[in-house]
C-alpha cells in the first residue's frame, strides 16, 4: 500500500477513477492513513508578488494581458511587504508561503534578484517557500535553491493533448524540462492542474499519468476546480461538480501515495461537508487567504473554524524535509548568466482564446 509506482498505465487509472464511490473513498483513506497523519493538513499562503500582464494565453487565467478581464495590474512586490504579508500568514497558522509572479519565464535581472532576496527573507522566518515564476532555467533553479526555496511550483494543468485546447503560447515539453531543471536541485516539486475546463475524464487521467511517472513524483499535486472569470474564453464553463473533484483527490492519493495532494482553487464552491469528504480522500493541503493570486478563496478564520471542527491540526514547517540552508547573495556559488532559452511558441491557434481577446464586454 505504501510502494510508489511510475508505471500506472490510463486504463489503470481510468479504473480507479470509475470506482464506485464508497470503494473508491475507502481505499484512498486506507492508503493515506498508511503513509500520512490523516488529522494533519498543511496551510499554505498564495501571494501574488507580480499580478496581470502576462503574454501567455491559457484559457483559465484572468492575469493573461489579451483578456479583458478587470484585474488591476501590479509590479513585483518590495522584500518588506512580502515579509509583512508572510508574518501575518504566520500567525494565522501557515506554514507555507507560495509567491506567484505572473511571467512567462524567468528573466536575470533586478526582478529575479528581488525575488531570491524575498525567498531568503521567508526562509529566515522559518517558514517554507514555494515560487510560481513560469519557466526556470538550471542556472536559475540552482540560485532559487541557493536562496533557501523548499518548493517550486509549476502545473500540468491537463492532460498533455487537452493541454493544446487551453494554451498555445508554450508547450507542454516546457513544462516538463522545467520540472527536471528544478530536479538539479535539492528544491522539491509542486505540480498539478485544474478540472472543469472542458476536459474529458480521460485527460484528468492523462494528466495524473504523465506526474505518477516522473521519477521522483511530485512531493506536492495541487487539485484545482475552475473558477471562471468574466473576460476569459472558460468563462462560461459549468462548476465542477464536487463528486469529480472528490474522485479527482482519491484517485491522485491512490496513484502518489507519498504526495501532498493540495485541495486548491476552487475551495469558495465547496461546502464543509464536501470539503470533509477531500479530507478523508486524501487531500493533506489547502490554501488559506481571501484570494488565490486573483480568485476569491475561503477566508482564513473560516477554515480555522472548519478544522476545529474536524479535529485537523495545521502541519508544522519542514516535516517532509529538512529546513534549506539560505545563502546570501554575496557567498552564491550560481551568478547571473544573462540566458536566453528558446521555449516554445507551438503556433496553433484556439479559436476561443482568440474570440475571448478581441472582445470587449
Amino acid at each position: 500500500m505504501n510502494t510508489t509506482r511510475h508505471n500506472w498505465t490510463k486504463e489503470e487509472i481510468i479504473a480507479l477513477y470509475k470506482k464506485p464511490m464508497m470503494d473508491l473513498l475507502y481505499e484512498a483513506a486506507t492508503i493515506h492513513r498508511v503513509n500520512h497523519d490523516p488529522n494533519v493538513v498543511q496551510v499554505s499562503t498564495l501571494l501574488s508578488i507580480k499580478t496581470g500582464g502576462c503574454p501567455e494565453d491559457c484559457g483559465y487565467c484572468p492575469q493573461a494581458a489579451r483578456y479583458h478581464t478587470k484585474i488591476s495590474t501590479n509590479e513585483l512586490m518590495s522584500v518588506d511587504e512580502v515579509k509583512a504579508q508572510a508574518l501575518s500568514a504566520k500567525l494565522s497558522g501557515s506554514s507555507r508561503v507560495c509567491m506567484g509572479a505572473a511571467w512567462r519565464n524567468v528573466k536575470d535581472g533586478p526582478d529575479f534578484e528581488q525575488v531570491l532576496e524575498m525567498v531568503r527573507t521567508i526562509n529566515k522566518l522559518d517558514m517554507e517557500v514555494c515560487c510560481t515564476l513560469g519557466m526556470i532555467t538550471e542556472n536559475q533553479a540552482h540560485r532559487l535553491a541557493e536562496a533557501g526555496l523548499y518548493a517550486y511550483n509549476h502545473n500540468l494543468d491537463s492532460s498533455e493533448e487537452y493541454y493544446k485546447e487551453v494554451i498555445s503560447t508554450r508547450g507542454y515539453e516546457d513544462r516538463l524540462e522545467t520540472i527536471a531543471n528544478v530536479r538539479k536541485t535539492n528544491v522539491t516539486v509542486c505540480s498539478g492542474g485544474i478540472i472543469g475546463m472542458g476536459e474529458s475524464v480521460e485527460d484528468r487521467v492523462g494528466m495524473l499519468v504523465a506526474l505518477a511517472s516522473l521519477n521522483p513524483q511530485p512531493e506536492s499535486v495541487p487539485i484545482n476546480a475552475l473558477v471562471t472569470v468574466e473576460g476569459t474564453p472558460l468563462e462560461n464553463e459549468k462548476p465542477v461538480e464536487i463528486w469529480d473533484m472528490i474522485r479527482m483527490v482519491a484517485t491522485t492519493r491512490i496513484v502518489m501515495p507519498d504526495t501532498q495532494v493540495r485541495l486548491s482553487a476552487g475551495r469558495t464552491q465547496m461546502t464543509r461537508e464536501g470539503q470533509a469528504m477531500c479530507f478523508f480522500a486524501g487531500a493533506n493541503s489547502i490554501f488559506a487567504g481571501d484570494k488565490l493570486l486573483t480568485t476569491p478563496n475561503p477566508d482564513v478564520n473560516e477554515d480555522m473554524k472548519m478544522f476545529e471542527m474536524l479535529g485537523l491540526r495545521p502541519q508544522k514547517p519542514f516535516i517532509k524535509k529538512m529546513q534549506p540552508e539560505t545563502i546570501e547573495a554575496e557567498d552564491s556559488v550560481y551568478q547571473p548568466l544573462g540566458e536566453k532559452p528558446k521555449w516554445t511558441r507551438p503556433g496553433h491557434k484556439i479559436e476561443k482564446n482568440i474570440e475571448a481577446s478581441a472582445s470587449k464586454k
